[in-house]
């Protein structure tokens, strides 16, 4: 298996190590994900097959349904994490609120002739397939020469608290087997309190093994609860047994003799929530629980499948690379994963993916994740937009405290909409270009919906107070001199600088998109507004290159900032110009996040180099990959997937590169673009509300 290492500086070890990828992939070899089941004529682009997995190099993917995250591990039975979405508390790092992991109601134990499954050593043949479709991870092993054992989780797309274990158990022998559903608390709740009950009803005997603890500081409750889903008559269930085992942990477990060649189903079904989503999360996770039991596990499984088909109906369809075709599915799939619509959640950086920069939004939710979801589902952008929406009085609060007007919005973010940043991190009190792109994303929403009453609600209240900010924010200083001083760049190595080219051309963006929503809602927009766009300055090198910032004198980078003016700012129009600043700044790049690349490919297709797209593209995601299932880690020798930051990127360079798509204060145009050799065709279904098809030739 091919493994990856890259020093910081090592281009030419990159473009060897993209090469023998390519090479390998199109063969049908093993990459550092897995065996490849892509060779020609397979065409299977839904599933990844984990075949031979590695315990110590074993990166877990998730099943999510924007809610409810389960985190695999390679051992039988076990997540390694399960977090919920919504819920931040205090505890531990940095001083701040994190995200916090719940209950694990999805673990188990089987016990066969007495002896119980719970490692990767005592197993033989442990497969796993991630059915991007139906979002379901099975697993599948043998015990000895007993038993061959499979089980798929869903984090129900339909039932946002919910999550199900669907169990079969193949006997080879006749055997005898104790399943056991394990409720276990993580180590930073308190207080835990376990609960067992069994309900009888004619239609079903409903056994709820439930438990519920506080956050660290105490401000939250949360709660889980789970039963079991037999297929037998209500008469003939199995005995259910409840012990428990300490105060963190207790199980509820059942007993069944098998005869050689029998085949027996059963299922787990949970919820989770907590006082941050209810009120009443003890009574509400017990009764969600039995809301599903008594569905029954094929009709949960049906309505789940069918959300997802809903979902897939906004894809990306490359004809003649599946290769491609699967890496950029396992994107989508997991930015459909971590978000969903009818909330007022956001996105972390790692999605629901794990504790990564403790859950926190950032901009790469608005610049990075959220236009992908914007073209395919507005409906969830609208989600990631009332987060937004709903912590403006507290952006407000802190661009006071600053000594500002409108309001600043924070560059870390939880619950509260208060700055979440470290205190040691500057980007907490310098990095403003945050409170633009709040603004930017506002009037795109607007742009792709067209939906004139949500931009006088909630759209123009975002954009008229991010512009009142900026008139407050620069210094003065004379025609052309409206300088943003004393900022961390969007290059953040830049650190406490003047005139950074991108903080100030998304201020620039920011106020004129105010301008232009004032003129949709027939209002008169701040005169003052159209004063500080054409004063701040976007400082050039006297060849005309663009100069990242006041100081800068060609050091290296550490991600996208002055090419983020011709994509997404539109600051920068001319090709030559694009061309420019793309020859001097790509090479000044160290081995920042993944997501830079993406912006490469985009300049490179729209400037009509789409074999130089594609080659710069693959290079910003292929090295990142992870075993066994290809999940993306946040750098080439980083190890903290799922970086969803990055899968962001690499969907616009689909949609608005290769695809062409463009917002525009008209709506959604196709720009001309020429596909990479060996693409036959790119369609893009479900654009915009109206569910439009793209097609590129």
């Amino acid at each position: 298996m091919l493994s990856i290492h890259l020093p910081g500086a090592g281009a030419r070890r990159l473009l060897f190590i993209i090469t023998l990828l390519l090479s390998a992939m199109a063969k049908g070899q093993p990459t550092p994900f897995g065996r490849q089941r892509l060779a020609a004529g397979d065409g299977d682009t839904w599933t990844i097959h984990a075949d031979s997995i590695d315990p110590a190099h074993y990166f877990g993917v998730t099943v999510a349904n924007g809610m409810i995250g389960l985190v695999s591990s390679a051992d039988p039975f076990r997540a390694k994490d399960v977090v919920l979405n919504g819920a931040f508390d205090l505890y531990g790092r940095g001083r701040v609120s994190n995200i916090l992991k719940t209950f694990n109601f999805v673990n188990c134990y089987l016990d066969i002739d007495g002896n119980r499954i719970s490692s990767f050593n005592q197993v033989a043949h442990l497969h796993q397939v991630l059915d991007m479709k139906n979002a379901s991870l099975t697993t599948s092993f043998d015990y000895q020469d007993k038993a061959t054992v499979s089980y798929t989780w869903y984090s129900l797309r339909q039932l946002p608290y919910t999550a199900l274990v669907d169990v079969t158990i193949t006997a080879l022998k006749d055997i005898e087997i104790i399943p056991a559903s394990v409720m276990e608390a993580p180590d930073m709740l308190k207080d835990v309190e376990n609960y067992y009950n069994q309900i009888d009803r004619p239609q079903a005997k409903i056994a709820l093994l439930t438990s519920t603890a506080k956050s660290p500081t105490g401000r939250l409750l949360m709660a889980a609860s789970n039963s079991f889903l037999f297929d037998e008559p209500n008469g003939s269930t199995p005995e259910i047994i409840h012990e428990m085992w300490d105060n963190n942990m207790h199980l509820m477990k059942f007993k069944k003799k098998l005869a050689a060649g029998a085949t027996y189903h059963f299922a787990i079904v949970g919820s989770a929530l907590t006082s941050a989503h209810n009120d009443d999360p003890l009574n509400e996770a017990e009764r969600l629980t039995l809301f599903a039991t008594l569905q029954g596990s094929k009709q949960l499984i049906h309505a789940h499948q069918m959300a997802w088909s809903e979902l897939w109906k906004s894809d990306i369809l490359i004809e003649g690379d599946d290769v491609t075709q699967r890496n950029i599915r396992l994107m989508l799939y997991h930015l459909y994963s971590f978000a969903r619509a009818g909330t007022a959640y956001s996105l972390s950086p790692m999605g629901l993916s794990g504790l990564g920069y403790n859950g926190h939004t950032f901009w790469d939710t608005e610049i990075w994740m959220y236009p992908a979801l914007l073209l395919l589902h507005p409906e969830i952008a609208a989600s990631l937009m009332e987060y937004r929406f709903q912590r403006l009085p507290a952006a407000r609060a802190n661009a006071a405290s600053h000594g500002y007007k409108g309001a600043m919005f924070p560059w870390e973010s939880a619950a509260s909409g208060n700055e979440e940043t470290p205190v040691w991190a500057l980007s907490g009190p310098f990095e403003h270009h945050i409170t633009a792109d709040v603004g930017v994303a506002a009037w795109n929403y607007y742009c792709v919906t067209r939906d004139k009453s949500w931009l006088r609600e909630k759209g123009y209240p975002l954009l008229q107070a991010t512009a009142d900010f900026w008139t407050s924010r620069v210094e003065r200083n004379g025609p052309g001199h409206y300088d943003i001083k004393n900022v961390v760049a969007a290059d953040e190595w830049a650190e406490n600088i003047d005139n950074n080219a991108y903080t100030n051309a998304a201020a620039r963006a920011n106020l004129q998109d105010a301008i232009d929503a004032a003129h949709v809602l027939g209002l008169t927009p701040d005169p003052d507004w159209t004063t500080v766009h054409n004063n701040i300055p976007i400082l050039r090198f006297p060849d005309g290159v663009t100069r990242e910032h006041g100081s800068y004198n060609g050091e290296p980078i550490k991600q996208a900032d002055v090419n983020l003016l011709a994509y997404p700012l539109k600051e920068i129009t001319t090709s030559a110009a694009i061309r420019k600043d793309l020859d001097y700044y790509e090479p000044r790049v160290g081995e920042g996040p993944a997501m830079t690349q993406a912006i490469f490919a985009i300049l490179y297709e729209r400037l009509g180099f789409p074999d130089s797209a594609l080659k710069v593209f693959t290079s910003g995601y292929l090295p990142n990959l992870r075993p066994p299932f290809g999940v993306m880690a946040e750098t080439a020798s980083g190890d903290n997937p799922y970086f969803a930051t990055g899968a962001g990127g690499m969907l616009q360079a689909m949609l608005n590169g290769f695809g062409g798509l463009e917002i525009t204060s008209e709506g959604v145009t196709q720009l001309p673009t020429r596909l990479p050799a060996g693409w036959k065709s790119l369609k893009i279904t479900g654009v915009g509300p109206s569910r439009l098809t793209y097609t590129v030739k």
